[in-house]
């Protein structure tokens, strides 16, 4: 009874304090944001969900939570995979779907002010009419949001060139464990005053403040790039190309491996008319400016032939060189609809890249789980897609088992347990295997002194006695 007169006591608050429509308790309604997509990552029952549309709106939110010691679970689109937005029981979603405003793009100082809620693709677009360019992409560009890639210091198929989320994060505000709304970080090119806070909550998933607004650099508009497609009989060898691209000294502006499973999961799906003759695909790309371009584009296409591939070639038609580009950013939901899809998100060192390949493909076999691979090979983030029949437990079982395994390999190669999609639920472990107790330790002091009541994103990342979602 104390729990429901909390519970009434806070959605009567929230629905003072907030304007009308923002506050959502149907149940029909709240299910729809109580997780993201990663597969089989628990997730509780929220009391609430708040669609809130400014800074103000936030920090009345957390501030009520705060005052009634209910959880806070902050959640763009939903569109991670790895837990680190699901819902844990009593807790209030806090949605920043609505946050949409680009509310400044500066020309001269090359940097856009956004809200949280900004689609990825929505903001290159609009860089694109200024002539600027907005580097970081994943694959979900079209559907995640900037407050999300954020939180997960997400990457994308430039990243091996042009770097990650926090590279061009350079300030932000944010709701902190107390209820503050504070700013941090600059506009100028250059600034070291004081401990890099921003860089502190680039990655940070939710467990140390609620993200209001985000200031990101931005670059000149990039000259068009020139394609390289190599088709491997074998995964290890596409493996060696990568490794040889890294070795002759080409920093490609994409490199990117599809395997024959993914590119048949698409075809299947969007009719392309994409070749599934081989057994892996990798795609590059520079866009080095004039004979540099040139130059670069052959070292690529030599290094896939010398590395074993049965067809590498410079890619003279624009459409089918963007066809397979896209098939790879659709490869994850193609192959969800073969069923659920436990996705992976290693990294390790580019010249470990062919020797993990190996591992993975010798895991799918020792557990009799199929398993597909994308990748942004030219970084070392690999994406193992664990494909498995719906409603089969057994093979669920497997698919967890080789999922662990292919961590543990990771680490043994020098990795790391993820690369761009966080830690969420699902790589807890892993993290305290590749980070040790004191690292560990230090985590949970800046968590304490950020969010003092474990209010926000409880459970994630940095586990303590707490209980997870659902329990």
């Amino acid at each position: 009874m104390r729990d429901e007169a909390i519970t009434l006591e806070l959605t009567e608050r929230l629905s003072r304090e907030l304007p009308t429509g923002r506050v959502l308790t149907d149940r029909g309604v709240t299910e729809g944001y109580a997780h993201d997509e990663a597969e089989w990552a628990p997730y509780g029952k929220p009391v609430a969900v708040v669609r809130a549309r400014t800074a103000e709106e936030v920090r009345r939110t957390v501030r009520a939570c705060l005052s009634h010691g209910v959880p806070i679970v902050t959640r763009g689109a939903g569109t991670g995979l790895s837990g680190g937005a699901n819902a844990v029981d009593g807790c209030v979603v806090l949605s920043t779907e609505a946050m949409t405003a680009i509310k400044e793009i500066d020309p001269l100082e090359r940097l856009a002010v956004v809200e949280p809620g900004v689609v990825n693709e929505d903001l290159r677009t609009a860089c694109a009419e200024h002539g600027l360019w907005y580097p970081p992409d994943p694959a979900s560009a079209r559907w995640s949001t900037i407050g999300g890639n954020v939180a997960t210091n997400a990457g994308g198929l430039c990243c091996v060139k042009y770097g990650v989320t926090r590279d061009y994060v350079l300030g932000l505000e944010f709701v902190t464990g107390t209820g503050e709304l504070v700013r941090v970080g600059r506009r100028t090119a250059k600034g070291v005053a004081g401990y890099d806070l921003t860089g502190l909550m680039v990655g940070s998933e939710g467990t140390l403040g609620v993200i209001t607004e985000v200031t990101l650099r931005l670059r000149p508009r990039r000259p068009p790039e020139h394609t390289v497609a190599g088709y491997f009989a074998s995964i290890v060898d596409a493996g060696r190309a990568v490794a040889a691209v890294a070795a002759a000294g080409v920093t490609p502006s994409a490199l990117e491996l599809v395997d024959r499973h993914c590119l048949a999961a698409v075809d299947a799906w969007k009719h392309m008319g994409l070749s599934t003759e081989a057994e892996v695909v990798l795609l590059g790309r520079t866009d080095a400016p004039g004979p540099a371009g040139d130059e670069e584009a052959d070292v690529m296409r030599d290094c896939f032939a010398e590395a074993g591939a049965t067809y590498a070639v410079r890619s003279t038609d624009q459409q089918e060189a963007d066809a397979l580009f896209e098939a790879r950013r659709l490869a994850y939901p193609a192959l969800e609809r073969l069923g659920p899809v436990l996705t992976e998100d290693i990294c390790v060192p580019k010249g470990a890249v062919p020797e993990m390949l190996a591992r993975i493909h010798a895991i799918a076999d020792r557990h009799d789980t199929l398993i597909a691979n994308i990748a942004h090979a030219g970084d070392g983030n690999l994406h193992p897609l664990l494909i498995t029949p719906a409603d089969d437990e057994d093979a669920r079982r497997r698919a967890q088992a080789a999922f662990h395994d292919i961590i543990a390999q990771a680490l043994d190669l020098g990795g790391t347990v993820t690369g761009e999609h966080g830690v969420g639920l699902l790589k807890r472990d892993g993290l305290r295997d590749e980070v040790g107790p004191e690292v560990m330790a230090l985590n949970r002091a800046i968590k304490d002194a950020l969010d003092p009541r474990h209010l926000l994103n409880p459970g994630k990342v940095v586990s303590y006695a707490e209980p997870g979602p659902g329990q």
